[in-house]
């Protein structure tokens, strides 16, 4: 049987007197795409950062490929956060294969993985623009491929598709059909329901730091 990429049990994470996290029980199955769902403050974004580490919780356990996030596993995560940042001076492609390096990838094959991941969006001719010259709409592309350089096993993106115009979102969800489609487990949040019922076989929906739903759509 496959291990899921990610189990929380009993997951609870508080901030002084605030819980943001109430008791969250998730387990992310291999090869499949989940939607995450729900308003912002529900404790989408906490989730996630609980899930990779980045934060401890307060209760309960995390299980990242079977152990409690590592340097191993978190090779095998292309994490996209919901606050975006780039390095201005570098050049896109540049940035996408630094990112790429960061996960083990060779100088050639980061560039080379670049290259591929810029010419198949549209951003091929930008390729020696700095990030301080593109729109904002072209950063984010260039941070959500960053996420992708590694050809990762776990996708995590925390809001994916904010401040993407509509031609731009839908070449976000032609990425990830592209990447489930390579073999690649996906969790994304959103608060747009219409990106989670063309995209997921599941969804799972917080409020106010508790799961309120899981499953499938009707």
């Amino acid at each position: 049987m496959a291990q899921s990429p990610l189990v929380l049990t009993n997951v609870t994470k508080r901030f002084g007197g605030f819980t943001a996290v109430r008791g969250l029980s998730l387990d992310v199955p291999e090869g499949r795409i989940i939607g995450f769902l729900g308003p912002n403050g529900a404790g989408k974004s906490t989730s996630l950062r609980v899930s990779l580490g980045v934060i401890p919780p307060d209760e309960g356990e995390v299980r990242l490929f079977g152990s409690a996030p590592n340097i191993l596993s978190l090779r095998r995560v292309g994490f996209l956060p919901e606050e975006r940042g780039l390095y201005k001076k570098m050049t896109a492609r540049d940035t996408i294969a630094y990112f790429g390096r960061l996960k083990g990838l060779g100088a050639a094959a980061a560039k080379a993985r670049a290259n591929e991941l810029m010419d198949s969006t549209g951003l091929g001719e930008f390729r020696n623009t700095r990030v301080s010259k593109l729109s904002k709409g072209m950063a984010q592309k260039v941070q959500i491929l960053s996420t992708l350089a590694h050809k990762p096993d776990f996708l995590i993106l925390d809001e994916p598709f904010s401040g993407l115009d509509p031609v731009n979102q839908q070449v976000l969800e032609d990425l990830i059909r592209d990447e489930h489609a390579r073999g690649a487990t996906i969790l994304f949040s959103t608060h747009v329901m219409e990106h989670a019922e063309r995209l997921c076989d599941r969804i799972v929906m917080m409020a106010r730091g508790r799961k309120v739903f899981d499953g499938t759509l009707p």
